[in-house]
């Protein structure tokens, strides 16, 4: 709901709602209005919901799982395990044949199910899961351990969550990664990318892309063009909630090859192999909705979602990416 003074979002979630916005007398005559059509009752402040915790501190307002984590932890009998500080090991080969299977398959997926919704709040985490997550049919021992190791991270990392908080601004902007090849056994590349909205960590994703790309430029350019379209739906969603987006929207990539096949407009022949639906980057560049500047490697925020990453580097990210220990900082 728009008006001249401000704005006022719902979030509705069968019956819960959550209501903001940037008008105080908006809220409030939101509520009575609620209050009078429906039975209603006002909990307060947030601070619990769906799972999620809701923390306000002087450094913002951080979202995290905390409560989950336990519960799970409880489930699978690992409140007393042994910490360990990165979700997934580099080393680990997923595809190995000569693991025995794993025969409690129910259990698998029951645990893997609940480890996808801690992603809501925890990006550190959507590269491991996502990797897990595809052995859900026949898992075998060496997926289950894979799995033990993430739950023996989110034991050594309780209390982390997304940290949002005023940074003076409300530009948009993306990263876009894509590790060439990652998986072993099909050679597809992983995608990675995340989105920021005011300095603020909004949106990520890591997927295994569907077809086997032939070069690194390629899969870089595939990453771009889920990147873009995460970005375009952004951008039209915050402008249907009032709020302003400057064009063109940055697009940071590490590879200079599918950054020029993004600007320029003629056909190549190093691209023909490469589907039409992934050139539409080019229009938006072409009209002015995206940019494309390029990045070093070791600025790459999307990189966590796209490989295992070892203590130090994952550790650097996770802060970049505004991720914080809510029970530090309170």
């Amino acid at each position: 709901m728009h008006r001249d003074s401000g704005s006022v979002i719902l979030i509705v979630y069968v019956d819960d709602i959550l209501i903001t916005g940037s008008v105080t007398n908006g809220i409030e005559d939101t509520k009575r209005f609620l209050h009078s059509q429906f039975v209603t009752k006002d909990l307060g402040l947030l601070k619990y919901f769906l799972g999620i915790e809701v923390t306000s501190t002087d450094d913002g307002t951080i979202l995290s799982q905390r409560r989950y984590v336990l519960d799970l932890l409880a489930e699978v009998g690992l409140l007393d395990c042994k910490p360990i500080s990165t979700p997934m090991d580099p080393k680990v080969n997923l595809y190995d044949p000569n693991s025995p299977d794993y025969l409690d398959s129910r259990r698998y997926r029951t645990i893997v199910g609940k480890l996808l919704y801690l992603t809501v709040t925890r990006p550190d985490i959507s590269f491991a899961i996502g990797r897990v997550s595809q052995f859900m049919e026949k898992p075998k021992k060496v997926h289950w351990n894979a799995v033990y190791h993430i739950l023996r991270y989110l034991k050594f990392s309780l209390g982390n969550g997304l940290c949002f908080k005023s940074h003076g601004h409300l530009n948009l902007v993306g990263f876009s990664d894509a590790d060439y090849a990652g998986s072993n056994e099909d050679k597809h590349s992983i995608t990675g990318y995340c989105t920021y909205v005011g300095g603020n960590l909004v949106t990520w994703r890591s997927k295994k892309q569907h077809v086997v790309s032939r070069s690194s430029a390629e899969s870089e350019y595939r990453a771009m063009a889920h990147t873009t379209c995460e970005l375009l739906w952004i951008s039209s969603l915050l402008t249907d909630m009032g709020i302003p987006i400057q064009h063109p929207i940055p697009m940071y990539c590490d590879n200079k090859a599918a950054i020029f096949i993004a600007n320029n407009p003629a056909f190549h022949e190093c691209t023909k192999h490469i589907e039409v639906d992934c050139h539409f980057i080019r229009d938006a560049v072409m009209r002015g909705q995206i940019c494309t500047p390029f990045l070093q490697s070791s600025k790459q925020l999307a990189d966590i979602f796209t490989k295992a990453l070892p203590k130090a580097h994952l550790m650097k990210i996770m802060f970049k990416l505004g991720m914080r220990d809510v029970y530090a900082l309170v």
